[in-house]
């Protein structure tokens, strides 16, 4: 038996430390730990509700505006406050933005250099990776030319002995298994991705002001609407520039995001059976259609639901006010409960009380026996949930959404793959990548409908109703959720006189990452560990692979700072 640590886990928002038991090169347990402490929910108390979601939305930089949406959807929930039908699909396109953004950035910049040997493209003959290039799409960057010139950029960086981003790789590894040409067109869409966030990021500094950490408010959105050019941000000229960024979204998307992943995917179908997890997935949904009632489940386009054990002819309902459904526990976290340490707490009567009781210096080696990480333990039912790509993927296609089931069936057809392919890590690979296809695919119908409404002589974007506390109920409670691209994401709040009473956030990577509950049972990070295979303990690649397949953002998931809005909470070791 041998303990595999890795730490920090690179490539991720956020402090992650992973520690895996091996026997006979096989990980037999892993154990998850975030590792620093969560308290921005503390700083949230006495605070006017209206915000809450400015500061919430600092818990990360990376899917920046989520936290955002989760907190005005809290409040407007807590006070019964409806927003405008436009307000609702500026939401919905800055939400879409942001999920295509994300997930472009992570598979090339954060997860493609565990399956692209970056070194290994310097052996790549640039004419057959410009005939490859054509094979795959009508990308227009196909010539021999543009290949050699890729070609040469990198190996003046690999020459010039300052690998910077790329140092530490495991360059070489026997678990890198493309061709080097296939290698080289990877690495030149890293370079040519990079150049296309800053350009789909102008979405959300055109509805939203700036980003990252574009701006919302309560009762609706914080822009104005105008059919003639010239008024304002949002004007005619404003929303063709909308309109070509999501134009760009989409040709990337399909000439090479999707074609890139089907391609890495071939050399790589053994990890269709590795990195499953748990089979329990969970979706709070999003994406709201303005012109559906509140209460009809053909509201959302992702629908809300949980599936269990992998069977997807039936979704269980999702209510995330009923207190026997979600719950928090901190029987392994350095967290304490008034109640108790295995107490399980609904998050309207959730805390945040750091209680370090780990490793003396910090880290030398982790007790699963024990607290481990700054990560609480989420259930639903008591039961662990995977969300993420993957989750939504699947309850779309056990909803019976066609566009889904489409495209899911002639990609798996494609590869030569069942449907029990997606539950592993290659899996969610291809489930994000299919998701992101799918809802750039939406986002052309909702500017439409913004257009046609403001055409009609609609361009109410807030409800200035219930915005002043004088209107307020004495004291309310709210959840309010969306779909991060990391995963199922509520915020929930509890208002009284006026103010924040209590706040807490359940974040994707604490579904995924938290550390066992009370009876012991893994999450999904330390489920999708076990039984799988380790070439060089060393190297462990495989580690990685299985983890970034997650998306992890720890700094969703824990977040340091004190009531008082400082750098740091101070802690007594005991």
């Amino acid at each position: 038996m041998s303990t595999v640590v890795v730490d920090p886990v690179t490539r991720i928002e956020g402090h992650l430390r992973i520690e895996a038991e091996t026997e006979n090169g096989i990980i037999t347990s892993a154990a998850s730990a975030g590792t620093m402490v969560r308290g921005i929910e503390n700083m949230m108390i006495g605070r006017d509700p209206r915000d809450a979601w400015a500061i919430a939305q600092r818990i990360c930089g990376v899917c920046t505006l989520v936290h955002g949406i989760a907190s005005v959807r809290a409040v407007e929930q807590a006070l019964d406050y409806p927003i405008p039908p436009n307000a609702e699909l500026i939401r919905n396109l800055m939400i879409a933005a942001q999920f295509v953004h994300d997930h472009v950035m992570h598979f090339y910049h954060l997860h493609a250099l565990d399956w692209v040997d970056v070194v290994s493209a310097l052996e790549a003959d640039p004419a057959a990776a410009a005939d490859l290039q054509q094979c795959l799409s009508p990308w227009p960057n196909n010539t021999r030319g543009y290949f050699a010139d890729v070609r040469d950029r990198l190996a003046a960086f690999v020459g010039s002995g300052q690998l910077g981003i790329f140092a530490n790789g495991y360059w070489g590894h026997p678990e890198y298994r493309l061709p080097p040409e296939l290698n080289l067109l990877a690495f030149a869409h890293y370079l040519e991705a990079l150049d296309w966030q800053r350009r789909a990021a102008r979405l959300h500094a055109l509805l939203g002001g700036k980003n990252p950490h574009p701006n919302f408010v309560v009762g609706g959105a914080p822009c104005a609407l105008d059919g003639n050019p010239g008024k304002t941000a949002l004007d005619r000229r404003g929303r063709r520039v909308i309109a070509e960024v999501i134009a760009d979204m989409q040709r990337f998307v399909d000439q090479v995001y999707v074609p890139d992943t089907l391609a890495i995917a071939e050399y790589y179908k053994d990890w269709t059976l590795r990195g499953e997890g748990i089979g329990n997935f969970m979706t709070y949904g999003d994406f709201p259609d303005p012109e559906v009632g509140m209460d009809d489940p053909a509201r959302l386009f992702i629908p809300r639901g949980v599936i269990l054990g992998r069977d997807l002819t039936s979704v269980q309902p999702v209510d995330l006010d009923d207190p026997d459904q979600v719950r928090e526990s901190v029987t392994h976290s350095w967290y304490e409960y008034s109640a108790g340490k295995d107490a399980a707490l609904h998050p309207y009567d959730g805390e945040t009380r750091p209680r370090y009781t780990g490793p003396t210096p910090p880290y030398q080696r982790l007790d699963p026996e024990q607290g481990y990480s700054w990560l609480k333990s989420p259930r639903w039912r008591g039961q662990p949930m995977e969300v993420g790509p993957l989750a939504r993927v699947l309850m779309l296609y056990a909803t019976g959404h066609d566009a889904t089931r489409a495209l899911v069936d002639g990609t798996l057809e494609q590869l030569r793959l069942p449907l029990s392919a997606l539950y592993s890590t290659l899996g969610r690979v291809a489930a994000r990548t299919l998701e992101t296809k799918l809802i750039a695919d939406r986002m052309p119908g909702w500017l439409d409908r913004l257009e046609a409404n403001i055409a009609a002589g609609d361009v109410s974007t807030h409800n200035d109703a219930l915005f002043y506390p004088a209107r307020w109920p004495a004291s309310a409670l709210g959840a309010g959720y969306t779909e991060a691209p990391r995963g199922a994401l509520a915020h929930w709040v509890v208002i009284r006189d006026g103010r924040i009473a209590n706040y807490q956030c359940v974040v994707p990577s604490t579904w995924n990452a938290g550390p066992r509950d009370a009876a012991g049972v893994a999450g999904p990070y330390e489920a999708s560990l076990r039984g799988q295979p380790l070439h060089d303990p060393a190297q462990p690649i495989e580690i990685l692979r299985t983890i970034h397949s997650f998306d992890p953002c720890i700094a969703c998931a824990v977040h340091l700072a004190d009531a008082d809005g400082g750098s740091r909470i101070e802690l007594n070791v005991r």
